[in-house]
């Protein structure tokens, strides 16, 4: 217990000095040691890096969670989670809850009547659009997130106790500093002044008991007062050689201090290329999003437009039709169907291999990405193949044919870069 109170005493005695240190340097009153400039250039680096961080890290955030208070839950959710060292559970869409209400709103009404049926066809496509944000969320939160936040909880915790140990290391340098030159100065002092005479009255009478204390005041002048001044500057003598031998050795841990915080800033720009990674990461998974997101949406404008047409037609059904190719039905006809050769009754729609159609445009195409084919009228890709396409008059521009070999079938353009 005696030995904590005085680790106590003496942390505080330390505490007061540095900051009567730091107040006097901020009023102009002490000198201040100035850090190396590329020290100092590391530094504004660092800070400028953790601002920037920081509001990126909170924005994309609010881009990914637009709702406070959900993010203030997810957020929470999480904690709890990490915490509990259990794996967090994938969290539930709006559009993919949407999507769930439509479909259970359609067997309410009826999937075999028109609005049931448009319910189903609309439902199914939301929760596919709810899926693919669900992966681009957590595709986003583990590429891009996780290392800006493990940079700003992890490495900028640890540069920042390291400066702040760099900080009071330079404050205990300039303390040395100043008790050294008023130690010089007070030795410079003591060896400038003049030896001490004592004056006597000029009319001063000397009797039996007074040249006695005058002998014995002699005595001790000529004795005592050399041997006081003696140990006065042997005192100041010492005073110097312990404020220069603390000053050396805080200028050793100032030292040893700097270098170890140079080498923590400088990994700064390793953070930048791996900052510059996710950021790569991030733009491709939402490029992938986007593009589903297109792909859906245009697939459901095709199926609600072939609804809109089977009710408006009075032979077919009111119900809308599985998702079928318009070009290109999914197969030929089965064996023993007999197809009428009259105009009237000639099929709207050929198989790929019975279409004649002139080619316009034949070039060749990069795949984008991996793009997966609905039916057999379509063809799967795989990202950053090749393939030859070209359209067909009438065919559907976001549409082209592809072709891979002996592989043929519509591509979405939204997929390809197409090449000269």
């Amino acid at each position: 217990m005696d030995f904590n109170v005085k680790k106590l005493a003496s942390d505080a005695g330390v505490f007061f000095t540095r900051a009567v240190q730091f107040t006097e340097e901020k009023l102009g009153q002490a000198e201040k040691t100035e850090l190396d400039p590329h020290l100092e250039n590391l530094i504004a680096r660092a800070d400028c890096t953790k601002n920037w961080t920081e509001k990126i890290l909170r924005q994309t955030e609010v881009l990914l969670q637009p709702n406070p208070i959900d993010h203030t839950g997810a957020r929470i959710e999480e904690f709890i989670y990490d915490k509990l060292e259990k794996k967090l559970p994938s969290r539930t869409t709006n559009a993919e809850l949407l999507g769930q209400y439509m479909l259970d709103a359609a067997n309410e009404f009826g999937s075999g009547t028109p609005y049931g049926s448009t319910l189903i066809t609309v439902g199914e496509y939301q929760k596919r659009l709810g899926t693919a944000e669900r992966e681009f969320l957590q595709t986003s939160a583990t590429t891009f997130l996780t290392p800006l936040r493990n940079f700003l909880e992890g490495d900028w915790r640890t540069i920042s106790k390291e400066r702040r140990l760099l900080e009071n290391r330079r404050l205990d340098l300039d303390i040395g500093k100043a008790r050294l030159k008023k130690a010089k100065q007070a030795e410079a002092k003591a060896a400038a002044a003049p030896d001490f005479q004592e004056t006597r009255p000029r009319n001063y009478v000397l009797s039996a008991s007074a040249s006695a204390l005058q002998s014995d005041w002699e005595s001790w002048d000529v004795e005592t007062e050399p041997n006081t001044i003696s140990e006065q500057q042997k005192l100041l003598s010492e005073e110097v050689d312990k404020a220069e031998h603390e000053l050396r050795v805080a200028q050793t841990e100032f030292d040893r201090q700097a270098e170890v915080t140079r080498l923590l800033l400088e990994g700064i720009s390793s953070t930048h290329l791996n900052h510059q990674r996710c950021l790569q990461d991030f733009a491709e998974a939402q490029a992938t999003y986007y593009a589903q997101c297109h792909h859906f949406m245009h697939e459901l404008q095709r199926e609600l437009n072939r609804c809109a047409n089977a009710v408006s037609t009075p032979h077919q059904s009111a119900t809308c039709p599985n998702p079928v190719s318009a070009a290109f039905p999914s197969g030929p006809p089965s064996p023993g169907t007999i197809v009428p050769n009259s105009a009237s009754n000639k099929p709207k729609t050929l198989s790929m291999e019975q279409t004649q159609l002139p080619i316009t445009g034949t070039r060749k195409a990069k795949v984008l990405y991996d793009y997966d084919a609905h039916d057999s009228s379509e063809l799967s890709l795989l990202a950053d193949e090749l393939i030859t396409v070209y359209t067909v008059p009438g065919m559907d521009p976001d549409w082209l044919v592809g072709e891979r070999g002996n592989e043929k079938g519509k591509v979405p353009v939204t997929y390809l870069e197409l090449l000269s």
